[in-house]
């Protein structure tokens, strides 16, 4: 019988990092559900074992050193880890000029959307390293991409100095890791899942969290020759 795979969503409470994890649940994966708040992490885990997912809460604040520490214990006394999804982001408000930017505001979203998730990783690696098949996805975005941002014929609207520049730094921190882990069998890879419709925009998307969760769980189930540092959506590739 096929040992059964173990994911960490981060975020999973709600929108795409729930999708994601309910995705990777119907392959008949343990998913465990990080998050911050309880109530919203235990409704998650109700809502998804009601449709006969093996999912298990994991309190997790990525800001937070003995968290994450606390995180990586659960998680190795239930038998390891396969597959960390970084999904845990925040905006920091609504976009804003870069000459209006308030310096906490940017301090607070990078901490969470990039030093947070190199704080995830470093943690979960010695797990990740006795995995068959050890895969991280990063969520990150389009807005992060150097490249159509420079583009005059791309329009992203306002674009301030905290959210926009956090994935931009991101995506660094994937390519950084991939050319680490290249060796070790771990891929890790950018996921663009595009303009999805969740809390942190207000809503505001075209795309379900649903639709936007595939690229995730594409990247976390890609066979052992899979990419490692790329950016990609569902399309294929994404420039940096």
């Amino acid at each position: 019988m096929t040992e059964q795979k173990i994911a960490l969503i981060t975020g999973a409470n709600r929108g795409m990092g729930f999708e994601t994890a309910a995705g990777l649940g119907r392959l008949r994966w343990q998913v465990g559900i990080g998050a911050r708040d309880e109530d919203r992490r235990s409704d998650a885990v109700a809502a998804l074992r009601a449709e006969g997912i093996d999912a298990f809460p994991v309190p997790l604040d990525v800001t937070d050193d003995e968290s994450v520490q606390a995180a990586a214990e659960l998680l190795s006394e239930r038998g390891g880890l396969d597959v960390l999804v970084n999904n845990a982001a925040i905006s920091g408000g609504p976009p804003v000029a870069p000459t209006d930017t308030v310096l906490a505001t940017v301090r607070t979203v990078m901490e969470t959307n990039v030093l947070g998730v190199v704080r995830v990783i470093n943690a979960m690696l010695p797990l990740l390293r006795r995995s068959s098949a050890p895969r991280i996805v990063n969520m990150s975005s389009s807005v992060g991409s150097l490249a159509l941002q420079s583009n005059p014929d791309v329009e992203f609207g306002v674009m301030d100095l905290a959210y926009g520049p956090s994935k931009t730094l991101l995506n660094g921190v994937t390519v950084q890791f991939a050319k680490e882990l290249r060796e070790s069998g771990i891929l890790i890879n950018s996921a663009c899942p595009g303009f999805v419709a969740t809390e942190l925009n207000g809503f505001t998307g075209f795309r379900t969290p649903s639709e936007g969760a595939a690229i995730a769980i594409r990247l976390a189930t890609l066979p052992n020759d899979g990419p490692t540092g790329g950016f990609f959506n569902d399309e294929g590739v994404v420039p940096w």
